[in-house]
């Protein structure tokens, strides 16, 4: 058997076939197909992501409008405490300084059974005279309610003109001794161009009904009974204001011939003054003054919906179109 085994040799191997399957080709295939599947799973990730995003931000918005509490508690659960409400910047019809803000805030402070004073923490240089007279109306509303509620303020940087208006008619004012107050004043700004336009050529076209229609209209000339009737307003609008410190402070005042000319002062000098009662900030108040070191903010901050619309510059028409209204308005500032 061995000798015919060894006469008989293995048969040959195949030959290589002409065309081998490439093998790189395949694998590339399979790469792509693979990264078009996690691309497609990535979009579709993103895709639910920014649904339920948006579903938030709507859901938010509308609980947000219509006063619902997300939080699952009020303050009224948190028992003994001092209510604070921030304004901060101009008092104007918008933001932190509005009646329509700083009313609602004032309301539930002084309602809330667990607050024992409230706070006004003001930082403002002023602003309407109709926002600051309708908070100061509301807050001698309050105090008769619940004569047992303190209204403190607390002065930051500056309290001046519109609000110091506001912090009058508060029980005391506590301020830092550099802080700015005062500002016992009205105005009323705007520009003139008549002169400019002369030079340049340009003619003013204004058609009114009512010989003083076209009153504090930048582009035309201001004749002296147009100025006379201004100022009379202002006068008018100073005399409100005066009225409404020496009713708050009282007895504290150390009336000066300059304290209602416009003059500011520091928090040390408003002191002495009477202006301001002693120095002070939020924190300290609590603490020492209403002896209850919990702090329950009730400002009414910006909505959502408010923020997203600014965001991408929905306000931007209108707030061009305020600022020109406003030019000619009187303000405590």
């Amino acid at each position: 058997m061995s000798d015919n085994n060894e006469n008989n040799p293995p048969p040959p191997a195949p030959p290589p076939a002409e065309n081998p399957p490439i093998k790189w080709e395949r694998e590339v295939l399979e790469k792509l197909v693979f990264a078009t599947l996690k691309e497609q799973r990535a979009n579709r990730r993103w895709s639910i992501f920014f649904k339920v995003t948006m579903l938030a931000i709507i859901f938010f918005a509308v609980a947000s409008y219509f006063g619902v509490n997300l939080m699952g508690g009020d303050a009224e659960s948190l028992g003994r405490h001092t209510a604070l409400i921030e304004i901060e910047g101009s008092i104007e019809s918008e933001g932190s300084g509005a009646a329509d803000v700083v009313i609602p805030a004032l309301n539930k402070a002084f309602s809330d059974s667990g607050s024992v004073a409230i706070v006004l923490h003001i930082n403002s240089p002023g602003g309407s005279a109709v926002q600051a007279g309708m908070i100061v109306d509301e807050i001698h509303r309050l105090r008769q309610g619940y004569p047992q509620k303190p209204l403190y303020v607390v002065v930051d940087e500056i309290c001046a003109s519109g609000g110091y208006y506001i912090a009058s008619a508060a029980d005391r004012i506590y301020v830092n001794k550099a802080s700015i107050i005062g500002s016992i004043g009205v105005l009323m700004d705007g520009f003139g161009f008549t002169g400019t336009m002369e030079k340049l050529g340009v003619e003013r076209r204004l058609l009114t009904a009512g010989e003083n229609k076209g009153f504090m209209d930048p582009f035309s000339p201001q004749s002296e009974k147009q100025k006379q009737h201004a100022q009379s307003m202002l006068k008018e609008i100073h005399a409100q204001f005066i009225d409404v410190v020496r009713t708050g402070r009282g007895k504290r005042l150390k009336e000066t011939p300059d304290m209602f000319s416009g003059l500011y002062w520091t928090g040390a000098k408003a002191i002495e003054m009477g202006l301001a009662d002693d120095l002070g900030s939020v924190d300290s108040v609590a603490r020492d003054v209403v002896k209850a070191e919990d702090i329950v903010d009730y400002t009414q901050h910006e909505n959502l919906p408010e923020r997203v619309l600014k965001k991408f510059g929905a306000a931007v028409g209108y707030g061009a179109i305020k600022a020109a209204a406003d030019a000619a308005r009187p303000t405590l500032r």
